[in-house]
């Protein structure tokens, strides 16, 4: 929901865009999308003003934004994590699956941020662009 709000915004070259037009493109409460827009604004992910005909954009071009810094901003928890409660140590397999799935979660974590990395928003909307050009879908900006 963060990316495509931020999509939104950016396709929005700059203007200010209000939480009920994010909403309606996210299709879900003007409430959901405010709260998601404070979150995004403490990690200067965006600019919000309040008052009549204002509204949120982007806090950079997107060409600087990657997804790396919209997932840190948005996710609360790590997502690979280990079950809380500790395996049997007298089962070979309990004894010694922790070790080998950290290593198999570290290495996932490793390329989900090298690809987040080096994808920015301005990547998701050429992305964009560019199926709203192959099906003939046409937005308002």
């Amino acid at each position: 929901m963060a990316v495509h709000v931020l999509a939104v915004l950016g396709y929005k070259q700059g203007e200010h865009v209000t939480s009920a037009l994010l909403a309606s493109s996210v299709n879900t409460n003007p409430v959901i999308i405010r709260r998601l827009l404070l979150t995004l604004q403490r990690a200067n992910l965006v600019q919000t003003r309040k008052g009549i005909g204002l509204g949120s954009r982007l806090g950079r071009p997107p060409g600087r934004i990657t997804l790396a810094e919209v997932f840190q901003a948005v996710e609360e928890e790590e997502p690979f994590v280990m079950p809380r409660r500790k395996p049997s140590k007298a089962c070979p397999v309990g004894n010694c699956i922790q070790g080998a799935i950290a290593k198999v979660f570290t290495s996932a974590r490793q390329a989900l941020d090298q690809d987040l990395g080096k994808t920015t928003l301005a990547d998701i909307l050429a992305t964009v662009d560019d199926c709203c050009s192959r099906t003939s879908v046409s937005h308002e900006k």
